[in-house]
């Protein structure tokens, strides 16, 4: 399967004024927590038959004069992380100035389109022929490590389709504002212009004033004074995986059903949601194919699950939705393994994970509770097993259509850094399901399967 580099390119906002000014953002606590945390690789497949000519001659061009446009608004992206060498001194902060620009990369590929979006196992590793690399760190002469913050990549598999791959640094924002940028440039380039972007969005324009985020206690000082010791380390793709990818879907009847079964062993239990059953039954699956590939774990270990939720809205004084940056609260489940992967461990971890959502995620007063602490409290974890999520059916990267139509497939590349994650995403093929996708070793992927399969 070879893949072929056409263009490497660089996208800057167009030149005038609103775009040349400078603008330099303080990293929010909010931001430091992810210093030092993977990039976040995503793929966008779209089923779109084209020849080399029409993708080079009308669709890249396109998409060029596209990104440009919907960087004047999103001058962040174009951003580096200025990045102290002395940490004891001075603070990272987010900086653009003229001339700053996103790397973006144009690629023909001779790989099987059709493999590639399946829901089959197929090997991981082959995925990173589609996924940009961030530009490497350079240094300047003030003193400062500056890190690209985001990365393009647009491969084109002739006569079936594209597929747009893209990675950020964490530190420049969450899903929401991520997943913003994509729709914002997926509508200038559907629409020719901004026209019709600007019409549906004017008044929510992303905002990237700092000051919104409130701090009385100074977090944003205490996360760095714990982060700045760590060595900042480029980032590099985590070859060779040893993991096969795969998709699971759990269509809304499959959802339904789970639900009905949690109810009728816990009648009063409040937000058994399609989340709670969906990532409920992933992670119990996952621990009992552990166990069926013979991997050792004593009983009474503590299991954890761990999401993060979007805090804007669930804060007091609430903040913007159209907020640019990062703004996530955490909520997390804690579990001995022989309940989990015991007959009721599924009921079990539902009731744990709605319970959570219930008395933090949903409570104004608790969703930030003890902030200060968190980096903290985060010692107490390491080594732990734990399994997160990456992603969320609420911000639909697939509904990103740049003309070519709805997305075909999403896989979010970067679980393949993590031991165990799962991405979790709108199911396409079936109204109201939801895709589950997985990176794990061959063996374990197949114990998973049966398991899964078994369990509707």
């Amino acid at each position: 399967m070879a893949t072929t580099l056409l263009e490497s390119c660089r996208i800057q906002p167009p030149a005038g004024a609103a775009a040349a000014a400078e603008l330099e953002l303080p990293l929010s606590f909010f931001d430091v927590l992810w210093l030092h945390f993977h990039p976040i690789r995503r793929l966008l497949f779209y089923e779109y038959p084209c020849s080399e000519s029409h993708f080079s001659e009308t669709l890249i061009p396109n998409l060029k004069e596209s990104l440009s446009l919907t960087l004047k608004h999103y001058l962040p992206v174009a951003a580096n992380l200025l990045y102290p060498i002395n940490t004891d001194d001075q603070k990272p902060v987010l900086r653009y100035a003229a001339g700053d620009s996103v790397s973006m990369k144009i690629a023909v590929s001779g790989g099987n389109f059709d493999d590639l979006v399946g829901n089959h196992p197929r090997d991981a590793d082959q995925f990173y022929d589609f996924v940009p690399e961030i530009p490497p760190v350079t240094e300047d002469s003030d003193g400062h490590k500056i890190v690209p913050v985001f990365a393009l990549q647009v491969t084109l598999f002739p006569g079936r389709g594209i597929c747009i791959g893209f990675a950020n640094h964490h530190t420049l924002g969450d899903a929401r504002s991520i997943v913003g940028f994509m729709w914002a440039w997926a509508s200038i380039a559907k629409f020719g212009g901004e026209e019709e972007f600007l019409k549906k969005q004017g008044e929510f324009l992303p905002i990237f004033d700092r000051s919104v985020i409130h701090d009385p206690l100074g977090v944003d000082g205490i996360f760095w004074n714990a982060m700045r010791n760590i060595p900042f380390k480029s980032s590099s793709f985590p070859l060779p995986t040893n993991r096969v990818r795969a998709t699971y879907t759990l269509r809304q009847s499959d959802i339904e059903k789970l639900k009905d079964s949690v109810l009728a062993k816990k009648p009063n239990l409040v937000h058994v949601s399609s989340f709670v059953v969906t990532t409920s039954y992933v992670w119990t699956t996952l621990l009992k194919s552990g166990d069926a590939v013979g991997e050792e774990v004593d009983d009474d270990v503590f299991e954890f699950f761990i999401f993060t939720v979007d805090a804007r809205g669930r804060t007091d004084p609430p903040m913007p939705l159209n907020y640019f940056g990062n703004c996530l609260g955490g909520s997390m489940a804690k579990i001995e393994h022989k309940n989990l992967v015991g007959d009721q461990g599924f009921v079990i971890a539902a009731e744990a994970i709605a319970l959570d959502i219930k008395n933090r995620v949903n409570n104004k007063d608790e969703v930030l509770k003890g902030v200060e602490n968190w980096m903290s409290d985060s010692e107490k974890f390491v080594g732990m097993r734990a399994v997160g999520v990456s992603g969320s059916p609420r911000f639909d990267l697939c509904d990103a259509d740049f003309g070519l139509g709805r997305a075909r497939k999403l896989e979010v590349v970067s679980i393949d850094g993590e031991k165990y994650s799962i991405s979790l995403c709108k199911s396409g093929g079936s109204e109201g399901g939801l895709e589950i996708g997985l990176a794990l070793p061959k063996e374990r992927m197949e114990a998973f399967a049966a398991i899964f399969a078994n369990g509707l």
